[in-house]
């Protein structure tokens, strides 16, 4: 299989690529990639480093208001579709796919205009402006959450669940003891994303301490821009503190309570792998979709929210507290999380992607 990829931006965008690209890796280990992404974001540095061959392109987001750096911006985007053309037809793929971002815009357009199958991914509850622009241009359209069919073409979408899913299932699982904790006692697991929370942070420096004495334990990852105002102090004994896990499922495995943002990525884990979770979304994301996101799973009973703004060390601990004492509770939030987690989405899109090639070649 030839393939072209894109997702930019952010990892919600990023990871999900890379678990597709490693799903048709072990099924066709002779495929062949071609990764185009931003000439300036994260994934200009992520991807070559995995010995996947990049294309940057430059193109940047339209502002919300009317401001002069939306001239550059459209200027920009007709440069870089001239560009996607060219680089889509030097490389003749069987499929092009878009798993979000801006980025994607001009390279899914480019290659409907070339006659390239098309497959596109939206990890929200809430569909971003990108994806609402490449529906039309877009063979196939998979989504994460069922709510989010109703925003696509019904002949078009398919819930396949976020691909980070299975990959978090097929982690090994990490000794609690790596970490200093013990294999004993249950795990509280607090993680803000892989660069953290500055005000969950702030706050976090002063609940820390009312976990003294507490008959579980708890990890928090700070992430890396906040770890150093941390580091310097003192915990209790059955609190550990770190900037960064490289491969975070494999101590989610282990955690019986999670604590965390409400990214797309991140909660596909957390369904894949069935862990109760409260939930405290960013509320500085576009659309408020991380709120959307928890929502989702919290109207379904199979989940907890404390939103940001109404967060108090008493609330938050007691919460923490309950969550694990109450049994019934407890094991209803895991019986419901564990039921929406799709276990098998970079299959279901390998398979829609290989049905879509194999009906292209009919025609040949």
């Amino acid at each position: 299989m030839r393939v072209v990829i894109s997702a930019g931006g952010t990892g919600g965008h990023i990871y999900p690529a890379l678990a597709i690209i490693n799903k048709i890796k072990e099924e066709e280990p002779n495929s062949k990639f071609l990764y185009i992404g931003t000439h300036n974001r994260m994934e200009k540095d992520l991807i070559p480093k995995l010995n996947i061959p990049y294309e940057g392109i430059e193109v940047t987001g339209l502002k919300r208001k009317f401001t002069l750096d939306n001239i550059k911006t459209i200027t920009n985007f007709l440069k870089a579709k001239k560009k996607c053309k060219e680089i889509i037809s030097e490389f003749n793929p069987d499929v092009v796919i878009g798993c979000g971002g801006y980025v994607t815009v001009p390279v899914i357009q480019s290659a409907k205009k070339l006659g390239k199958k098309t497959f596109i991914h939206e990890q929200n509850s809430v569909v971003g402006l990108s994806n609402k622009i490449l529906g039309r241009y877009a063979d196939k359209i998979g989504v994460s959450f069922e709510n989010t069919k109703e925003d696509f073409p019904k002949d078009k979408v398919v819930l396949t669940g976020n691909p980070c899913g299975e990959k978090a299932l097929l982690t090994k699982e990490a000794d609690k003891t790596k970490f200093g904790l013990s294999n004993e006692k249950k795990l509280v697991l607090i993680v803000m994303g892989s660069l953290g929370s500055s005000s969950i942070n702030d706050l976090m420096s002063e609940y820390i301490y009312g976990f003294r004495n507490k008959d579980y334990q708890v990890l928090y990852v700070t992430g890396k821009d906040n770890y150093d105002k941390l580091k310097t102090r003192g915990f209790p004994d059955n609190v550990k503190v770190v900037p960064f896990i490289e491969d975070l499922p494999s101590i989610m495995k282990k955690t019986d309570l999670m604590v965390s943002r409400a990214g797309a990525s991140t909660i596909s884990e957390i369904m894949a792998l069935g862990i109760p979770t409260i939930f405290i979304p960013s509320p500085y994301v576009t659309n408020n979709h991380q709120y959307k996101n928890a929502m989702g799973l919290v109207d379904k009973n199979a989940a907890l929210i404390i939103e940001e703004n109404k967060l108090s060390k008493n609330s938050f601990i007691r919460l923490i507290d309950e969550t694990l004492d109450n049994t019934t509770k407890y094991n209803e939030l895991k019986k419901n999380i564990s039921a929406l987690g799709i276990k098998n989405s970079s299959s279901i899109i390998y398979n829609i992607l290989k049905e879509m090639i194999l009906d292209d070649k009919k025609f040949y």
